[in-house]
């Protein structure tokens, strides 16, 4: 990647860092999750493991957009397109 100018190196720095952090944090749901799935059997528990899964779903949509907006990156550098 050295033959790429300073600016858009940058701009993929932060485009690669920006997916990084949104995949963290998807992980981070999905455990949360998962933690309530291994609790108690009652309904409160219920509810709060439904909320955690509407929650892990919509880090998984912002996970899957920034690696979109990664990959569209890279593709326009690397094949111009």
């Amino acid at each position: 990647m050295s033959d790429i100018s300073a600016d858009l190196q940058q701009e993929l720095n932060e485009l690669q860092a920006a997916y990084k952090a949104a995949v963290d944090a998807w992980v981070k749901g999905i455990r949360e999750e998962e933690d309530l799935a291994s609790g108690n059997h009652n309904v409160a528990e219920l509810d709060q493991w439904e909320a955690a899964h509407f929650r892990e779903h919509k880090l998984h949509k912002e996970a899957d957009f920034r690696k979109r907006l990664y990959e569209d990156a890279l593709r326009r550098e690397f094949f111009g397109f």
